[in-house]
Protein backbone atom coordinates (compact mmCIF):
# COMPACT_ATOMS: atom_id res chain seq x y z
CA UNK A 1 0.00 0.00 0.00
CA UNK A 2 1.32 3.49 -0.74
CA UNK A 3 1.43 6.27 1.87
CA UNK A 4 -1.95 7.70 2.89
CA UNK A 5 -3.19 11.08 0.90
CA UNK A 6 -1.78 14.42 2.86
CA UNK A 7 -5.17 15.26 4.87
CA UNK A 8 -6.47 18.12 3.11
CA UNK A 9 -9.80 19.76 4.26
CA UNK A 10 -12.31 20.98 2.22
CA UNK A 11 -12.22 24.77 1.63
CA UNK A 12 -15.40 25.59 2.68
CA UNK A 13 -14.54 24.37 6.03
CA UNK A 14 -12.39 28.04 6.25
CA UNK A 15 -16.09 29.83 6.17
CA UNK A 16 -17.24 27.84 9.07
CA UNK A 17 -17.82 29.73 12.62
CA UNK A 18 -19.07 27.72 15.94
CA UNK A 19 -20.85 28.66 18.99
CA UNK A 20 -18.31 30.22 20.55
CA UNK A 21 -20.21 30.63 24.09
CA UNK A 22 -18.83 27.13 24.25
CA UNK A 23 -15.47 28.18 24.46
CA UNK A 24 -16.52 30.04 27.89
CA UNK A 25 -17.90 26.52 29.36
CA UNK A 26 -14.55 25.50 28.47
CA UNK A 27 -12.49 28.01 30.49
CA UNK A 28 -15.39 28.37 33.00
CA UNK A 29 -15.24 24.22 33.71
CA UNK A 30 -10.98 24.27 33.88
CA UNK A 31 -11.46 26.91 36.51
CA UNK A 32 -13.90 24.83 38.37
CA UNK A 33 -11.88 21.69 37.93
CA UNK A 34 -9.09 23.90 39.86
CA UNK A 35 -11.25 24.18 42.55
CA UNK A 36 -12.85 27.84 42.01
CA UNK A 37 -16.16 28.37 42.44
CA UNK A 38 -18.02 29.69 39.66
CA UNK A 39 -20.52 31.40 38.46
CA UNK A 40 -22.04 30.14 35.61
CA UNK A 41 -23.98 33.09 33.25
CA UNK A 42 -22.45 32.35 30.37
CA UNK A 43 -24.12 29.31 28.56
CA UNK A 44 -28.45 29.88 27.74
CA UNK A 45 -28.75 26.04 28.61
CA UNK A 46 -31.96 25.39 31.25
CA UNK A 47 -30.95 23.74 34.09
CA UNK A 48 -34.47 22.90 35.66
CA UNK A 49 -36.20 19.53 34.54
CA UNK A 50 -38.24 18.81 31.67
CA UNK A 51 -41.96 18.85 32.51
CA UNK A 52 -42.89 15.16 33.69
CA UNK A 53 -45.42 15.04 31.53
CA UNK A 54 -43.09 15.24 28.25
CA UNK A 55 -40.84 12.51 30.02
CA UNK A 56 -43.59 10.35 30.72
CA UNK A 57 -44.87 10.25 26.49
CA UNK A 58 -41.33 9.88 25.50
CA UNK A 59 -41.19 6.68 28.24
CA UNK A 60 -44.66 5.30 26.57
CA UNK A 61 -43.45 5.85 23.18
CA UNK A 62 -40.29 4.07 23.62
CA UNK A 63 -42.04 1.18 25.41
CA UNK A 64 -44.78 1.30 22.33
CA UNK A 65 -41.65 0.78 19.97
CA UNK A 66 -41.47 3.65 18.59
CA UNK A 67 -38.03 3.60 18.25
CA UNK A 68 -37.61 3.30 14.60
CA UNK A 69 -37.77 5.37 11.48
CA UNK A 70 -40.63 7.71 10.50
CA UNK A 71 -41.41 10.26 7.76
CA UNK A 72 -38.67 12.68 6.91
CA UNK A 73 -40.94 15.52 7.68
CA UNK A 74 -42.11 14.54 11.10
CA UNK A 75 -45.22 12.68 12.31
CA UNK A 76 -47.93 13.29 11.68
CA UNK A 77 -49.61 14.13 15.02
CA UNK A 78 -47.02 16.05 15.48
CA UNK A 79 -47.46 18.38 12.60
CA UNK A 80 -50.81 18.78 13.21
CA UNK A 81 -50.11 19.92 16.65
CA UNK A 82 -47.59 22.56 15.96
CA UNK A 83 -49.65 23.74 12.78
CA UNK A 84 -52.31 24.94 15.60
CA UNK A 85 -49.90 25.55 18.36
CA UNK A 86 -48.12 28.46 16.01
CA UNK A 87 -50.65 29.41 13.85
CA UNK A 88 -53.26 29.83 16.61
CA UNK A 89 -50.90 31.97 18.82
CA UNK A 90 -49.66 33.86 15.86
CA UNK A 91 -53.26 34.43 13.44
CA UNK A 92 -52.22 32.69 11.34
CA UNK A 93 -53.79 29.89 9.02
CA UNK A 94 -51.00 26.51 9.03
CA UNK A 95 -52.20 22.85 8.50
CA UNK A 96 -50.07 20.04 8.71
CA UNK A 97 -48.15 20.19 5.39
CA UNK A 98 -47.24 23.77 6.37
CA UNK A 99 -44.91 22.28 8.70
CA UNK A 100 -41.33 20.36 8.31
CA UNK A 101 -40.13 18.47 12.06
CA UNK A 102 -36.35 19.41 12.92
CA UNK A 103 -33.92 18.32 15.38
CA UNK A 104 -33.98 21.64 17.33
CA UNK A 105 -34.32 24.61 16.03
CA UNK A 106 -31.00 25.40 14.64
CA UNK A 107 -31.13 23.22 11.68
CA UNK A 108 -34.00 25.64 10.33
CA UNK A 109 -31.06 28.28 10.25
CA UNK A 110 -28.95 26.11 8.03
CA UNK A 111 -31.68 24.13 5.29
CA UNK A 112 -34.05 28.11 5.39
CA UNK A 113 -30.39 29.11 3.71
CA UNK A 114 -29.20 25.93 2.01
CA UNK A 115 -33.16 26.24 0.59
CA UNK A 116 -33.37 30.07 -0.47
CA UNK A 117 -29.64 31.21 -1.06
CA UNK A 118 -27.74 30.45 -3.80
CA UNK A 119 -24.06 31.77 -3.81
CA UNK A 120 -23.07 35.22 -3.86
CA UNK A 121 -26.81 36.18 -2.71
CA UNK A 122 -27.34 38.73 0.13
CA UNK A 123 -28.33 37.62 3.47
CA UNK A 124 -29.03 40.55 5.78
CA UNK A 125 -28.55 39.10 9.71
CA UNK A 126 -28.31 40.74 12.90
CA UNK A 127 -24.71 41.52 15.01
CA UNK A 128 -24.66 41.10 18.14
CA UNK A 129 -26.85 38.05 16.98
CA UNK A 130 -26.94 34.63 17.40
CA UNK A 131 -23.50 33.92 15.74
CA UNK A 132 -24.41 30.92 13.63
CA UNK A 133 -26.49 33.14 11.07
CA UNK A 134 -23.04 34.43 10.04
CA UNK A 135 -21.21 30.93 9.57
CA UNK A 136 -23.98 29.53 7.68
CA UNK A 137 -24.35 32.63 5.23
CA UNK A 138 -20.26 32.48 4.90
CA UNK A 139 -20.20 28.28 4.57
CA UNK A 140 -22.89 28.49 2.01
CA UNK A 141 -21.29 31.16 -0.05
CA UNK A 142 -23.67 33.88 0.47
CA UNK A 143 -22.31 37.58 0.96
CA UNK A 144 -22.73 38.73 4.61
CA UNK A 145 -24.90 42.06 5.04
CA UNK A 146 -24.70 42.56 8.69
CA UNK A 147 -27.14 44.80 10.64
CA UNK A 148 -26.66 46.40 13.92
CA UNK A 149 -28.40 48.09 17.13
CA UNK A 150 -27.96 51.12 19.01
CA UNK A 151 -28.94 50.90 22.64
CA UNK A 152 -31.65 53.00 24.55
CA UNK A 153 -32.63 53.80 27.80
CA UNK A 154 -35.34 50.51 27.16
CA UNK A 155 -33.48 48.42 25.22
CA UNK A 156 -31.94 48.39 21.75
CA UNK A 157 -33.13 49.59 18.79
CA UNK A 158 -32.44 47.87 15.19
CA UNK A 159 -30.50 50.33 12.89
CA UNK A 160 -33.16 50.87 10.11
CA UNK A 161 -31.09 52.60 7.86
CA UNK A 162 -28.70 49.78 7.61
CA UNK A 163 -31.17 47.56 6.58
CA UNK A 164 -32.81 50.09 3.94
CA UNK A 165 -29.39 50.66 2.22
CA UNK A 166 -28.10 46.92 1.98
CA UNK A 167 -32.02 45.79 1.07
CA UNK A 168 -31.11 46.07 -2.71
CA UNK A 169 -28.20 43.55 -2.57
CA UNK A 170 -30.19 40.89 -0.09
CA UNK A 171 -32.23 38.27 -0.98
CA UNK A 172 -32.72 36.47 2.51
CA UNK A 173 -33.37 38.85 5.37
CA UNK A 174 -32.67 36.98 9.04
CA UNK A 175 -34.89 38.47 11.73
CA UNK A 176 -34.78 37.56 15.87
CA UNK A 177 -37.15 39.16 17.42
CA UNK A 178 -36.99 38.46 21.28
CA UNK A 179 -33.14 38.36 20.62
CA UNK A 180 -30.57 36.31 21.86
CA UNK A 181 -28.25 38.12 23.12
CA UNK A 182 -29.65 41.22 23.72
CA UNK A 183 -32.92 40.02 25.14
CA UNK A 184 -34.56 43.08 23.45
CA UNK A 185 -38.07 43.40 21.31
CA UNK A 186 -39.02 45.67 18.25
CA UNK A 187 -41.63 47.65 18.58
CA UNK A 188 -44.69 47.89 16.82
CA UNK A 189 -43.18 50.19 14.12
CA UNK A 190 -39.95 48.74 14.16
CA UNK A 191 -41.37 45.64 13.14
CA UNK A 192 -43.70 46.82 10.56
CA UNK A 193 -40.82 48.91 9.03
CA UNK A 194 -38.99 45.85 8.94
CA UNK A 195 -41.89 43.60 7.06
CA UNK A 196 -42.36 47.09 4.46
CA UNK A 197 -38.74 45.93 3.21
CA UNK A 198 -39.24 42.86 3.11
CA UNK A 199 -42.60 42.94 1.06
CA UNK A 200 -40.38 46.58 -1.09
CA UNK A 201 -37.77 44.03 -2.08
CA UNK A 202 -39.21 40.88 -1.96
CA UNK A 203 -37.31 38.88 0.94
CA UNK A 204 -37.81 36.24 2.14
CA UNK A 205 -37.09 36.48 5.76
CA UNK A 206 -36.42 34.07 8.50
CA UNK A 207 -37.81 34.75 11.90
CA UNK A 208 -36.12 33.19 14.37
CA UNK A 209 -38.42 33.14 17.13
CA UNK A 210 -36.80 30.97 19.82
CA UNK A 211 -38.00 33.12 22.61
CA UNK A 212 -41.74 33.85 21.36
CA UNK A 213 -42.93 32.54 24.74
CA UNK A 214 -40.30 33.24 27.09
CA UNK A 215 -41.38 36.21 27.91
CA UNK A 216 -42.81 37.75 31.65
CA UNK A 217 -45.36 40.77 30.23
CA UNK A 218 -47.54 41.59 27.22
CA UNK A 219 -47.53 39.28 24.33
CA UNK A 220 -45.29 38.25 21.66
CA UNK A 221 -46.14 38.97 17.92
CA UNK A 222 -44.67 37.59 14.88
CA UNK A 223 -43.77 39.39 11.61
CA UNK A 224 -45.65 36.65 9.37
CA UNK A 225 -48.88 37.90 10.74
CA UNK A 226 -48.16 41.38 9.83
CA UNK A 227 -49.41 42.29 5.65
CA UNK A 228 -47.88 40.36 2.94
CA UNK A 229 -45.42 38.70 5.34
CA UNK A 230 -47.09 34.77 5.46
CA UNK A 231 -46.22 34.24 2.18
CA UNK A 232 -42.43 35.23 2.38
CA UNK A 233 -41.41 33.89 5.66
CA UNK A 234 -40.27 30.87 7.49
CA UNK A 235 -40.50 30.61 11.10
CA UNK A 236 -37.95 28.89 13.67
CA UNK A 237 -39.72 27.16 15.89
CA UNK A 238 -38.04 25.49 19.09
CA UNK A 239 -39.35 23.40 22.25
CA UNK A 240 -35.96 23.95 23.46
CA UNK A 241 -36.75 26.92 25.16
CA UNK A 242 -40.17 26.92 26.42
CA UNK A 243 -40.38 23.43 27.74
CA UNK A 244 -36.95 23.14 29.00
CA UNK A 245 -36.22 20.53 26.54
CA UNK A 246 -32.49 21.65 25.51
CA UNK A 247 -30.71 18.43 24.69
CA UNK A 248 -33.78 16.95 23.59
CA UNK A 249 -33.32 18.41 19.90
CA UNK A 250 -37.03 19.02 18.61
CA UNK A 251 -38.44 22.06 16.26
CA UNK A 252 -39.59 22.58 13.17
CA UNK A 253 -39.72 25.17 10.52
CA UNK A 254 -43.17 26.53 9.85
CA UNK A 255 -44.33 28.35 6.26
CA UNK A 256 -45.30 28.25 2.85
CA UNK A 257 -45.29 24.88 1.48
CA UNK A 258 -43.09 25.06 -1.48
CA UNK A 259 -40.14 25.96 0.86
CA UNK A 260 -41.31 23.64 3.86
CA UNK A 261 -41.46 20.80 0.98
CA UNK A 262 -37.74 21.72 0.04
CA UNK A 263 -36.85 21.75 3.47
CA UNK A 264 -38.35 18.13 4.31
CA UNK A 265 -36.34 16.72 1.40
CA UNK A 266 -32.89 18.46 3.31
CA UNK A 267 -33.89 16.21 6.51
CA UNK A 268 -33.59 13.06 4.17
CA UNK A 269 -30.77 13.75 2.48
CA UNK A 270 -29.44 15.19 6.35
CA UNK A 271 -30.78 12.87 9.51
CA UNK A 272 -33.64 11.17 7.72
CA UNK A 273 -35.86 12.15 10.91
CA UNK A 274 -35.93 13.41 13.66
CA UNK A 275 -35.78 10.83 16.55
CA UNK A 276 -39.26 9.09 16.16
CA UNK A 277 -40.12 8.88 20.02
CA UNK A 278 -38.85 12.15 20.82
CA UNK A 279 -41.61 13.85 18.41
CA UNK A 280 -44.13 11.79 20.72
CA UNK A 281 -43.47 14.03 23.73
CA UNK A 282 -43.69 17.21 21.51
CA UNK A 283 -47.21 16.25 20.76
CA UNK A 284 -47.56 15.43 25.15
CA UNK A 285 -45.90 19.22 25.40
CA UNK A 286 -47.97 20.89 22.69
CA UNK A 287 -51.59 19.37 23.69
CA UNK A 288 -50.49 19.70 27.80
CA UNK A 289 -48.10 23.29 28.08
CA UNK A 290 -49.16 23.39 31.58
CA UNK A 291 -45.80 22.28 32.87
CA UNK A 292 -44.05 25.34 31.16
CA UNK A 293 -45.63 28.12 33.53
CA UNK A 294 -43.68 27.15 36.47
CA UNK A 295 -40.75 27.13 34.28
CA UNK A 296 -41.56 30.90 33.01
CA UNK A 297 -41.86 31.72 37.54
CA UNK A 298 -38.83 30.50 37.78
CA UNK A 299 -36.90 32.46 34.88
CA UNK A 300 -38.80 35.39 36.06
CA UNK A 301 -37.59 35.37 40.07
CA UNK A 302 -33.88 35.15 38.31
CA UNK A 303 -34.47 38.17 35.94
CA UNK A 304 -35.42 40.17 38.34
CA UNK A 305 -32.86 39.24 40.88
CA UNK A 306 -30.30 39.45 38.32
CA UNK A 307 -31.45 42.82 37.05
CA UNK A 308 -31.49 44.01 41.25
CA UNK A 309 -28.32 42.75 41.96
CA UNK A 310 -26.74 44.05 38.70
CA UNK A 311 -27.97 47.25 39.39
CA UNK A 312 -25.24 47.80 42.75
CA UNK A 313 -22.43 46.90 40.02
CA UNK A 314 -20.54 49.95 39.54
CA UNK A 315 -20.36 51.16 35.69
CA UNK A 316 -22.38 48.93 34.88
CA UNK A 317 -25.46 50.28 32.25
CA UNK A 318 -28.88 47.90 30.97
CA UNK A 319 -32.15 47.80 30.63
CA UNK A 320 -34.66 45.52 32.22
CA UNK A 321 -35.75 42.85 28.86
CA UNK A 322 -39.83 41.43 29.13
CA UNK A 323 -38.63 38.35 27.48
CA UNK A 324 -35.88 35.78 26.93
CA UNK A 325 -34.10 34.74 30.00
CA UNK A 326 -30.89 37.27 28.98
CA UNK A 327 -29.79 41.02 30.00
CA UNK A 328 -26.90 42.66 28.19
CA UNK A 329 -25.34 45.53 29.90
CA UNK A 330 -22.76 48.07 28.52
CA UNK A 331 -19.16 47.58 31.21
CA UNK A 332 -17.23 50.55 29.83
CA UNK A 333 -17.09 52.55 32.73
CA UNK A 334 -16.65 49.01 35.22
CA UNK A 335 -14.25 48.60 32.23
CA UNK A 336 -12.17 51.35 33.26
CA UNK A 337 -12.47 51.15 37.25
CA UNK A 338 -10.40 47.62 37.18
CA UNK A 339 -7.79 48.59 34.28
CA UNK A 340 -9.24 46.94 31.43
CA UNK A 341 -9.95 48.32 27.85
CA UNK A 342 -10.13 44.75 25.90
CA UNK A 343 -14.14 43.06 26.55
CA UNK A 344 -12.17 39.22 26.28
CA UNK A 345 -9.37 40.01 29.00
CA UNK A 346 -12.26 42.25 31.22
CA UNK A 347 -14.44 38.73 30.85
CA UNK A 348 -10.90 36.56 31.90
CA UNK A 349 -9.99 39.01 34.65
CA UNK A 350 -13.93 38.68 36.31
CA UNK A 351 -13.88 34.80 36.23
CA UNK A 352 -10.32 34.55 37.82
CA UNK A 353 -11.15 37.54 40.32
CA UNK A 354 -14.66 36.21 41.34
CA UNK A 355 -15.92 33.02 39.68
CA UNK A 356 -18.65 34.99 37.17
CA UNK A 357 -18.58 33.64 33.78
CA UNK A 358 -20.22 35.35 31.05
CA UNK A 359 -19.82 35.54 26.93
CA UNK A 360 -18.63 39.38 25.81
CA UNK A 361 -20.68 41.01 22.72
CA UNK A 362 -17.44 39.46 20.50
CA UNK A 363 -19.08 35.88 20.78
CA UNK A 364 -22.04 36.90 19.06
CA UNK A 365 -20.57 37.97 15.58
CA UNK A 366 -18.44 40.23 14.50
CA UNK A 367 -18.20 43.47 15.53
CA UNK A 368 -19.64 46.11 12.66
CA UNK A 369 -17.02 48.74 11.96
CA UNK A 370 -16.80 51.77 14.68
CA UNK A 371 -19.29 49.63 17.06
CA UNK A 372 -19.00 50.17 20.85
CA UNK A 373 -18.16 46.45 21.97
CA UNK A 374 -18.10 47.21 25.71
CA UNK A 375 -20.99 44.90 26.60
CA UNK A 376 -21.57 41.49 28.16
CA UNK A 377 -24.34 39.24 27.83
CA UNK A 378 -25.57 37.64 31.37
CA UNK A 379 -28.07 34.17 30.84
CA UNK A 380 -29.65 33.34 34.22
CA UNK A 381 -31.04 30.27 32.79
CA UNK A 382 -28.56 27.90 34.30
CA UNK A 383 -28.48 29.32 37.54
CA UNK A 384 -30.85 29.54 40.85
CA UNK A 385 -31.00 33.29 42.44
CA UNK A 386 -29.13 32.39 45.80
CA UNK A 387 -25.79 31.71 43.32
CA UNK A 388 -27.05 34.83 41.18
CA UNK A 389 -26.98 37.18 44.23
CA UNK A 390 -23.79 35.74 45.30
CA UNK A 391 -21.93 35.79 42.24
CA UNK A 392 -23.17 39.21 41.29
CA UNK A 393 -22.14 40.96 44.70
CA UNK A 394 -18.35 39.65 44.36
CA UNK A 395 -18.52 41.10 40.69
CA UNK A 396 -19.67 44.60 42.43
CA UNK A 397 -17.06 44.17 44.83
CA UNK A 398 -14.38 43.65 42.51
CA UNK A 399 -15.20 46.73 40.37
CA UNK A 400 -15.85 49.08 42.84
CA UNK A 401 -12.36 47.68 44.45
CA UNK A 402 -10.88 49.15 41.19
CA UNK A 403 -7.65 48.69 40.09
CA UNK A 404 -4.73 48.26 42.34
Amino acid sequence: MGAPQQLRLADRLSNLGTETAFAVSKAAAEWATAGNEVFPFHLGDIDLATPRNIVDAMQDAIDSGYTGYCAGAGIESLRAALAHDIGSARGLHLESNNIAVQPGGKPVITKFIQTLMNSGDGVLYPTPGYPIYESQVEYFGGTPLPYGYSMTPTGFEIDLARIEEQAPKARLLIYNNLQNPLGCESSREEMERIAEIAVEHNLWVLSDEAYFEMRYSGTSTSIASLPGMSERTIILYTFSKRFAMTGWRLGCAAGPVPVIEAIAKLNTNDESCTTHFVQHAGVAALNDPSGSLPLLDELRRRRDTTASALADVPGVEFAVPEATFYLFPRVAEAMDRVGHTDVGEFATAALQSTGMSFCTRHHFGRPLPDEDDKFIRLAYSGIGVERIERGLQKFAEWIDKGAK
